[in-house]
């Protein structure tokens, strides 16, 4: 008898964010593959006789590839065990859930994807920052910073210009180039910026500024990864420590092209 995959979201990290579902079906893997960024806590839900499996998945660093650990929990599936993927995050966003259930269901395996809160909202939520606004956002779009090889990058100058919250992840390492792009495409460098990294766990950190300000910003502070951007007039709400909150959005800065 074939068995089952189960693809979940762990949350952005405190264990407290998990799903009861995501835990119910932890409570039932024979085998679950997770990823670096998991909190290791979460696993106690696993039974005690469970195998687990570090599989790596940690921006910038060497990682088991991917096509290993689908073959993997294809290997498992087929020998008839309950296997959880389980992911930090949320499974469809950036999280490569896609490709791995049509692999799983190429193999003829049954596959339920359980979602979990994804860090692009958690984040800005933890520092007090509402990703959508009546006053200053109609919106907001989770965009990467760190394209695949061979794809092309997302279209800066259109996101600029949409009036949308912009939440970036993997976006540290080219902040600048990032930014940069934002201006050129029409976006005020006044517009309000802010960066949290390790949302909801150990060694959280987060700090507000503005787009044009925000490159140096993050290499004076040291920020790395995983951190998340936050682009936008709801960033000026952002909760830092001795750091004074708005009362409401600031008026539209415009588009007037910017630049260093």
């Amino acid at each position: 008898m074939i068995g089952k995959v189960y693809l979940v979201g762990a949350g952005p990290g405190d264990p407290e964010l998990l799903t009861l579902k995501a835990v119910r079906a932890l409570e039932q893997a024979d085998v679950v593959l997770y990823d670096s960024l998991v909190d290791e806590r979460v696993l106690v839900h696993a039974s005690w006789n469970a195998r687990r499996v570090l599989v790596g998945k940690r921006g910038g660093c060497k990682s088991p590839p991917q096509d290993f650990i689908e073959r993997l929990m294809i290997q498992e599936a087929l020998a008839g065990r309950t296997v959880v993927r389980l992911k930090g995050g949320d499974p469809y966003v950036f999280g490569r859930g896609g490709e791995e259930r049509r692999h799983l269901l190429a193999q003829g395996i049954e596959v339920e994807v359980i979602p979990g809160i994804t860090a692009g909202l958690a984040a800005p939520a933890r520092a007090g920052i509402p990703v959508t606004d009546r006053d200053c956002s109609r919106g907001v779009a989770l965009v990467t910073g760190h394209a695949a090889e061979g794809t092309p990058e997302p279209d800066w100058t259109a996101l600029a210009r949409s009036g949308l919250t912009l939440v970036i992840y993997m976006g540290v390492a080219r902040c600048a180039n990032i930014c940069e792009a934002l201006m050129r495409g029409g976006l005020s460098q006044a517009t309000s910026a802010a960066i949290v990294q390790s949302a909801w766990q150990d060694g959280e950190r987060m700090h507000a500024t503005t787009l044009r300000r925000l490159p140096a910003d993050v290499a004076r502070l040291g920020f790395g990864s995983p951190s998340i951007l936050v682009i936008g007039e709801v960033a000026r709400y952002a909760q830092i420590p001795g750091r004074k909150v708005a009362v409401a959005c600031a008026p539209a800065a415009g588009t007037t092209t910017a630049s260093f």
